[in-house]
């Protein structure tokens, strides 16, 4: 059932109460109005700075004023004296609904008793939600959703025609460029949307597809207000990732299983992946490439953020950001080092009270049950400190292992970088330095690069292999400094991951 039915069932079924989470008042109030008129019902909205005023009065009227119910005790008198079927949509009064003002919160509980007889309705509008003990029983929460796609597709095709008559922008949207913007604008309310659209062909001249890297800028503003995720602006690609054959080939086949196109054919939105391996190997470059390939924002879920000294307030910092990642999808959700987030999770109780425990369960719930368009991706190291429940099948869409990279890879690597650097790599010796660097990770040959610019900078010399061969030289990879844990970690990883190098 859509919104607006379940909205129109409860209003015909005199539910006194109803309290919409939402700042999109102008579209509760659409929604609203159109519910009243098929119903034959009047519309009323209140606010503490207009007071009770006929649905649609503009702000600059004093016409229908009474000044005298911009208190929420006389507005609510109002309520009572309104003899027609009425609905009445109450803007922001959750400030009103504590303690503080009891005789508030007490003459709406006596007013739900009398609406239930009624054909009058209280809609409450706010923005978050809180709701005192003694008014539990009496309202009705639902969450207001966000803009589909077909309110959206409305708006885009107002803002086609209204740019077609004053001709002062060109319109260069095809049905792919037209299916990027939308989706890069799902998560936004209209009003962004309308912002965004507006800011594009302020700057441009134009409205075209090519435009998604400003609605993602958008989606930044709401991230950063929440102050839990962080948004990575990456320019990093696949073809900055050396080796990696099979799990770049595994995340490009699901680039498109975010569209419509991919919901017709029966396709589930993909929920996943963890990628586990060696230090500096690519994995957190691989969740940066994947944002640009999928042309979806990147958030970081830093899980020290979360962590508040207050009883519950971790779990709710988790809740939170949950809601803000699926308020802004499609979107990434990249967990980085998961291991060492939730490590301890099962010795929880003895060492922190077992937060940590609750808010991983909160995690993993949400992992299990959640429907919106939010990708994934969990890195790892240690796979000792993995809580077995992650792991199961269902919650993330496979496991990949990410060893360090073969000869052929680390060539490619090292061609990735000098080109990186402005050299050209067909002037070194790369097989040579790919037979040198057994046991190096991605970025230990990054480093080792940079070392020998340096030498060579220092020397006044263009860089050569026998530069790079002397950095190699004199550099210990991790690898053998480490080498029973990484054994112990490709011994774990046989028969229960996925290599991400090798079919």
């Amino acid at each position: 059932m859509s919104f607006q039915g379940e909205l129109e069932i409860l209003i015909r079924a005199r539910y006194p109460i109803l309290y919409l989470i939402t700042s999109e008042e102008v579209r509760v109030q659409a929604l609203v109005t159109d519910i009243a008129l098929r119903r034959q019902k009047k519309v009323f909205e209140w606010s503490y700075s207009t007071g009770i005023v006929p649905a649609g009065t503009s702000i600059q009227s004093q016409k229908s004023r009474n000044p005298a119910t911009k208190e929420p005790l006389a507005a609510l008198d109002q309520v009572i004296d309104q003899v027609e079927p009425a609905v009445f949509i109450f803007k922001d009064l959750h400030p009103f609904l504590t303690k503080a003002n009891y005789a508030v919160v007490r003459r709406l509980k006596e007013i739900a008793i009398h609406l239930r007889n009624s054909f009058k309705t209280i809609v409450l509008v706010s923005p978050v939600m809180e709701i005192p003990a003694e008014l539990e029983k009496e309202i009705t929460v639902l969450n207001f959703p966000l803009p589909a796609r077909e309110d959206l597709e409305e708006l885009l095709d107002r803002i086609i025609e209204d740019l077609k008559q004053v001709k002062q922008a060109r319109v260069e949207l095809d049905l792919p460029g037209r299916d990027r913007l939308l989706q890069a604008a799902l998560g936004l309310t209209l009003g962004e949307a309308e912002n965004v659209f507006a800011k594009i062909i302020v700057k441009d001249g134009r409205l075209s597809g090519e435009d998604v890297q400003e609605v993602f800028a958008e989606k930044q503003q709401i991230i950063r207000k929440s102050g839990l995720l962080e948004y990575y602006a990456t320019a990093e690609s696949f073809d900055q990732v050396g080796g990696l054959a099979v799990l770049k080939d595994w995340l490009n086949k699901r680039a498109l299983a975010l569209s419509n196109e991919a919901r017709a054919f029966g396709l589930p939105a993909p929920k996943g992946v963890l990628i586990l391996g060696v230090q500096g190997c690519g994995k957190s470059l691989c969740a940066k490439a994947v944002s640009t390939q999928w042309r979806l924002p990147l958030l970081r879920f830093d899980m020290g953020r979360m962590f508040n000294s207050f009883v519950g307030s971790s779990e709710e910092n988790v809740r939170r950001a949950i809601a803000v990642a699926e308020s802004v999808a499609p979107a990434i959700l990249w967990v980085d080092e998961i291991d060492k987030a939730f490590a301890g999770a099962q010795g929880s109780g003895a060492s922190d009270g077992g937060t940590t425990a609750r808010v991983f369960g909160t995690f993993l719930t949400w992992l299990s049950e959640k429907s919106a368009p939010v990708f994934v991706v969990a890195t790892a190291n240690d796979i000792s400190q993995l809580p077995p429940e992650l792991l199961r099948k269902g919650r993330l869409d496979e496991i990949f292992f990410v060893d360090l990279p073969a000869p052929e890879e680390r060539w490619e690597v090292f061609r990735i970088h000098l080109e990186k650097r402005g050299r050209e790599a067909a002037q070194f010796d790369l097989a040579a330095l790919a037979e040198a660097s057994g046991d190096f990770s991605g970025a230990e040959i990054e480093e080792a690069i940079n070392s020998a610019l340096y030498d060579a900078f220092y020397a006044k010399e263009e860089v050569t292999t026998a530069h790079l061969l002397n950095a190699l030289a004199q550099a210990v990879p991790l690898a053998r400094t480490m080498d029973e844990q990484i054994s112990g970690l490709r011994s774990w990883a046989e028969g229960r991951a996925r290599n991400a190098s090798v079919r």
